[in-house]
């Protein structure tokens, strides 16, 4: 009560034209879009101060030289109050006032393929779990932009989070990486995981399913594909962020935990071949174009339970595997690699990384935090064009 009433009196100072405030997860650390944006922010307008907001258990995991503050102290309350602009992954509390003159940024955390916002009212599970969509709508009146990677997502934002805010075209800043990164920078993460010189990293990251608890690698003895697809293969896997505890990366055999790895981004960038199942890392990890193959072993009970937007058996990325001895021989026979999955992956990438160039986050920093009208911006450049970040020299391209 006594914070509430300092965020009160906070509202009654000036907006601080010059505070930029970011969170990104929850609070769950230095992350995603809101950290690229920040970042950008930092080289094209020195003169913003920025404050990243996160949890307690969080602060000790920021980079030094970002400024931060910790969720629920008066510190918090105070920047929440005076930020001209509010950038976010997520949303902000219930509490926080969207004041006149503010500027609220909704990152988004993804492109998406299962149902989000009010598209998830009719499935039970996860309308439960999302609580009042009366409260999440009023939420979305506080945005003012909305960030989108592709067409797809600006049509199911529009349906999932109605509102009255302008949508961002920019591509996610989160993946500008994905066109910036180079051979040494691709070496020095492979690196710092751990992955062997000359072995081929599969990245396995599966998704967060609602009717599940727990995390135990969706089923999949990871070991023992190992072993049935090939004496090259290391896995890295990542678990979603809900089951990321913080603890250190552990080691098993050819399995590296890499769920604690603070940064997306750079398991990506290490990776040969990415293995999900329904993640939107799949939408991001496309920008690298290399092979992605879809674990799809309950797809039909995911699909009802959950909700999807497109049926991704009929679209898929790269290869579908729906039991683990397919996904084993997937990558036994090259088919992973193989001209049909690179068929696969280039009509998914001309759907979906449609606006991610390696300028998002500069275009999101010059259109709203320096006021740039949308015509002085980069221009996207054209998918054909890009140059992604260099695989490993031991992936064997088709």
């Amino acid at each position: 009560m006594r914070t509430r009433l300092r965020y009160r009196r906070h509202l009654r100072r000036p907006l601080d034209p010059n505070l930029v405030v970011y969170c990104a997860y929850w609070g769950r650390g230095y992350a995603c879009n809101p950290a690229a944006v920040h970042a950008r922010a930092r080289e094209l307008a020195p003169h913003l101060r920025s404050v990243f907001l996160v949890e307690p258990d969080q602060a000790h995991t920021v980079p030094e030289g970002v400024e931060h503050a910790v969720i629920g102290s008066n510190r918090y309350w105070e920047v929440l109050a005076r930020a001209k602009y509010l950038v976010n992954n997520a949303n902000f509390a219930e509490g926080v006032v969207k004041r006149p003159g503010s500027v609220h940024v909704q990152t988004q955390h993804g492109t998406p393929l299962k149902t989000m916002g009010v598209d998830q009212s009719p499935y039970p599970v996860v309308a439960a779990a999302t609580g009042s969509f009366t409260k999440l709508l009023a939420r979305v009146d506080r945005w003012d932009y909305n960030l989108s990677a592709n067409r797809h997502s600006t049509r199911m934002w529009e349906r999932a989070f109605p509102g009255s805010y302008e949508h961002l075209e920019y591509g996610y800043p989160r993946n500008d990486v994905y066109c910036t990164a180079t051979a040494e920078d691709v070496a020095r993460v492979r690196r710092e995981l751990g992955v062997p010189e000359g072995k081929t990293a599969v990245l396995y990251a599966p998704t967060h399913r609602d009717y599940e608890t727990g995390f135990g690698a969706g089923g999949l003895d990871l070991e023992a594909f190992c072993e049935a697809a090939g004496e090259d293969v290391v896995v890295l896997l990542r678990a979603h962020y809900f089951y990321d505890r913080g603890g250190k990366r552990a080691r098993t055999g050819r399995v590296v935990d890499v769920t604690a790895h603070r940064s997306s981004e750079d398991v990506c960038l290490a990776a040969d071949v990415l293995v999900t199942d329904y993640s939107s890392i799949m939408f991001d990890y496309a920008n690298l174009d290399r092979p992605i193959v879809v674990y799809a072993d309950d797809w039909d009970v995911y699909r009802e339970t959950r909700g999807v937007y497109f049926d991704l058996m009929a679209a898929p990325p790269g290869p579908v595997a729906r039991t683990p001895e397919e996904l084993a021989r997937v990558f036994a026979d090259g088919a992973y690699a193989g001209p049909e999955s690179t068929a696969l992956r280039a009509a998914f990438r001309e759907r979906f990384c449609e606006f991610d160039d390696g300028r998002a986050a500069e275009r999101v920093v010059r259109r709203v935090l320096l006021g740039e009208p949308p015509e002085a911006l980069p221009p996207v450049i054209p998918l054909a064009e890009r140059v992604p970040a260099p695989a490993a020299a031991t992936l064997v391209r088709s």
